[in-house]
């Protein structure tokens, strides 16, 4: 428990400038200079992008750092931002849109005219305060359960703007998930007759998301360019980071540094979270135990639902998914050395083992091979 000088201390500490959630701005966003280039140019021309990447490599912090910097050079063009993780049909999906984008294209004068009420007939527009915030936050009700139309009308309301915009639709594979059968084809048609907005549709389901924009069967076959976000580089990395613990005359080495990196095999999360403890600690000088310290922390804090998880598995999926943790990377987790290393049933068990863990999101079929998704439950896993 803090005294009161201690809690002084914690007041007056300024901000941690390794960001876990949202995006503050560039100063405190590493690197990606040359995926920010590319993605830029990629909307800009006119082309729409599937961006790709497992969880916790940084992807939606990109999308809000592109934004931030097409808003800031282009005025007068708008980004919208929507995630679809916690929708689950075509009403929550049309109702996000419509809370990110209805009222953001008015001129002054429509919005006097009362505009929105003339333009969307199919759903009833009101405003209410945020119960946390107090700030308006718009809501929508559909009349007549007609949510079709009212993305028509969303769709419409941009058109007739004529301004660039660009849409980055989050987690979009979640779309494969709706009772609604004819989503991706209805979306599809809306983007080929918007010339004037650009999509960024992004998700960490690789194999659906390949499904999605590669099969010939698809509404979406061919239509975006491919962008795949890997880890930022260790020496860009530490760059970032020895800039900002250097201001706050903190001394963390590149050899630790490393350490540190490849601990959680450089994903943006796992590191800006344990860099944000070590900032927090501002000792002179970072050893190796102050890293160690920080990590056996935060999987001290976790290891509750990493046991809550770890139950939920069979005997086999568990005995695979320790033995993925301890080889950090399988490459061939079905081959007889894997199985005779970790002493795991036959290929074919293992196999299903692996089908399951991976369509759970245990693991994670990375370029080198399998993976346990969250880094920090691998190192609770090794220590097993």
């Amino acid at each position: 428990m803090c005294n009161r000088h201690e809690l002084q201390l914690v007041m007056n500490t300024s901000q941690n400038p390794f960001v876990l959630f949202g995006y503050e701005s560039p100063e405190y966003f590493c690197d990606r200079e040359e995926e920010s280039r590319e993605l830029i140019s990629t909307l800009r021309n006119g082309r729409n992008v599937t961006l790709r990447s497992p969880r916790r490599i940084g992807k939606t912090g990109l999308i809000h750092h592109v934004f931030h910097l097409i808003e800031q050079t282009y005025p007068n063009e708008k980004c919208f931002y929507i995630d679809l993780f916690p929708t689950h049909s075509l009403d929550d999906m049309v109702k996000e849109l419509a809370k990110v984008i209805i009222g953001q294209l008015d001129t002054p004068l429509q919005k006097v005219e009362g505009y929105m009420a003339q333009f969307f007939k199919s759903c009833r527009i009101y405003f209410s305060a945020d119960p946390l915030t107090g700030s308006p936050q718009l809501g929508v009700d559909f009349i007549n359960n007609n949510p079709i139309a009212t993305l028509e009308e969303i769709f419409a309301y941009i058109r007739k703007s004529e301004r660039q915009c660009y849409i980055a639709i989050d987690e979009f594979q979640q779309i494969v998930e709706y009772p609604e059968t004819n989503v991706e084809a209805l979306l599809r048609t809306h983007v080929q007759q918007c010339p004037n907005v650009h999509f960024v549709f992004s998700g960490s389901k690789q194999h659906l998301m390949s499904d999605i924009f590669n099969s010939p069967k698809r509404p979406f076959y061919r239509s975006t360019d491919k962008i795949t976000l890997d880890v930022i580089p260790e020496k860009s990395y530490y760059a970032f980071a020895n800039k900002w613990m250097q201001q706050a005359e903190i001394s963390l080495s590149s050899d630790l540094f490393h350490m540190l990196y490849s601990m959680v095999n450089g994903y943006t999360w796992y590191v800006q979270y344990i860099l944000n403890r070590i900032y927090e600690l501002h000792q002179q000088v970072v050893a190796e135990e102050t890293i160690l310290s920080c990590v056996d922390d935060i999987i001290r804090r976790e290891q509750d639902d990493y046991r809550h998880l770890y139950n939920l598995l069979t005997s086999n999926q568990a005995q695979v998914l320790r033995a993925i943790a301890k080889e950090k990377i399988a490459g061939a987790p079905a081959s007889k050395e894997f199985l005779s290393k970790y002493n795991l049933p036959a290929a074919s068990s293992v196999k299903r083992a692996i089908d399951y863990l991976k369509e759970k999101e245990y693991i994670y079929p990375a370029e080198d091979g399998y993976i346990v998704y969250d880094r920090f439950m691998a190192i609770w896993l090794q220590r097993l």
